[in-house]
């Protein structure tokens, strides 16, 4: 996989945010050192949110998403500031352009209540600076300050026409130290095995597999095994017994795909530790306690209510698909009572989530953790459980318990 081809998912998502014609495109072109988004005088020419992933160094594969003016108005400047909002969900660094010559500050003042509320780390870059003239520049930057109520070292005083290479690396390396500061310590597998240790992965491959790939947390678990130091042997189902058994020393763990469980279950011996590639999303991304207790929620339904089945991405759904078509069987199969389910894909989510039961999530890897722990943290707010397709997989084959032994106990129980 090259530079490019690495998944939103994976990248740090920094925002653009700021009014109409604050200079927020241009910011983007000085970023990028390309001509990505329309700039002109005119207010509202950003109309939709523009992104441009490229690689930051030191930080790595990264996302700048330009967005749309928070102060349009109107019924489609409504729809365009509802585009933002939707921006912030996923935003793990935001810039805040305001213009070095403003001092009326509202809208940016709500913004940064928000920013601040959900813990996103920031920076307020003044942008025009070469409007200022001889203006005392310390001065301004306090002045800025306290209009925004924040303080001055918050605050960057740039222009983006004046010396735009020189301004440019600046503040890619401010962004840099900013993400160094909030740098996310996430761990997917590589904290659970020691360097020599044997992981066996099953992968299914059948008519709803990838033709030639892997996905990508298949992909990004053999990334983590080798990181470790560890060793890795691949199996389908109907090899997975031949290849255990062909072990001198039974492997440190087993990851299948969550839709196998059954079948692994029966073949893997309880003593060698078992999950799932979806738990182990589950733990990196989202909120393993929280999905866990999702799960069992089922058994509290009395059947009619409305379950929500969510997939991170889009794609062409065929016959036999996890999400619209196993997962309501095998939920109908094991409760014996019929359900509603309503289905969403890539970004959609709803707002409201109070006409549904349960929510059951997939593992997240196409979305931005900040993404994830939105609608995590909503289901929460709304006091609606939510699980993902593993866990939930797991509890309905009565293996939950089994598949969670591989994680420190304070993981699994906390809360």
């Amino acid at each position: 996989m090259g530079l490019n081809d690495t998944p939103t998912g994976e990248r740090l998502q920094i925002g653009i945010f700021g009014r109409r014609n604050a200079g927020k495109s241009s910011l983007l072109n000085l970023l990028t050192g390309q001509p990505m988004a329309v700039v002109s005088d005119v207010k509202g020419t950003t109309t939709d949110p523009v992104s441009k992933s490229m690689e930051l160094l030191p930080i790595g594969p990264v996302t700048f998403i330009d967005t749309p003016g928070m102060d349009d108005y109107g019924e489609l400047g409504k729809k365009r500031v509802d585009q933002t909002k939707k921006v912030l969900r996923r935003t793990d660094i935001a810039i805040l352009v305001v213009g070095a010559d403003s001092y009326e500050f509202k809208a940016e003042k709500d913004f940064l209540s928000e920013l601040k509320k959900r813990t996103v780390p920031y920076l307020i870059v003044a942008n025009k600076a070469d409007l200022l003239g001889d203006a005392n520049k310390n001065q301004v930057k306090q002045d800025l300050a306290d209009a925004l109520g924040e303080k001055p070292e918050k605050i960057l005083l740039l222009s983006t026409v004046e010396n735009p290479k020189v301004n440019g690396n600046f503040l890619r390396i401010q962004i840099a130290k900013l993400a160094d500061e909030h740098k996310d310590d996430r761990k997917l597998i590589k904290d659970l095995i020691k360097p020599g240790d044997m992981v066996v992965l099953v992968i299914p491959v059948d008519f709803a597999a990838p033709k030639g790939r892997l996905i990508l947390p298949q992909q990004q678990v053999i990334r983590d095994v080798l990181d470790a130091k560890g060793k890795v042997a691949i199996a389908q189902v109907t090899e997975l017994e031949s290849l255990l058994y062909g072990f001198k020393n039974p492997p440190k763990i087993v990851i299948t795909d969550s839709q196998a469980f059954k079948e692994v279950a029966e073949i893997v011996p309880e003593s060698v530790p078992l999950t799932s590639f979806s738990i182990l999303m589950s733990r990196y991304k989202g909120d393993l306690p929280l999905q866990t207790r999702g799960a069992k929620a089922i058994t509290n339904l009395k059947g009619g209510e409305k379950i929500l089945i969510c997939e991170g991405c889009t794609h062409h759904r065929q016959c036999g698909d996890i999400g619209t078509q196993k997962l309501p069987k095998w939920i109908r199969e094991k409760t014996g009572k019929d359900f509603d389910f309503e289905f969403t894909s890539g970004g959609d989510f709803p707002d409201d989530l109070s006409p549904y039961s349960l929510i059951i999530h997939c593992g997240g890897c196409m979305l931005p953790v900040r993404e994830i722990r939105h609608r995590l943290d909503s289901a929460a707010a709304a006091g609606v459980p939510i699980t993902n397709y593993g866990v939930m997989i797991a509890y309905l084959n009565g293996i939950l318990g089994r598949v969670l032994t591989p994680f420190p106990s304070e993981e699994v129980t906390r809360g």
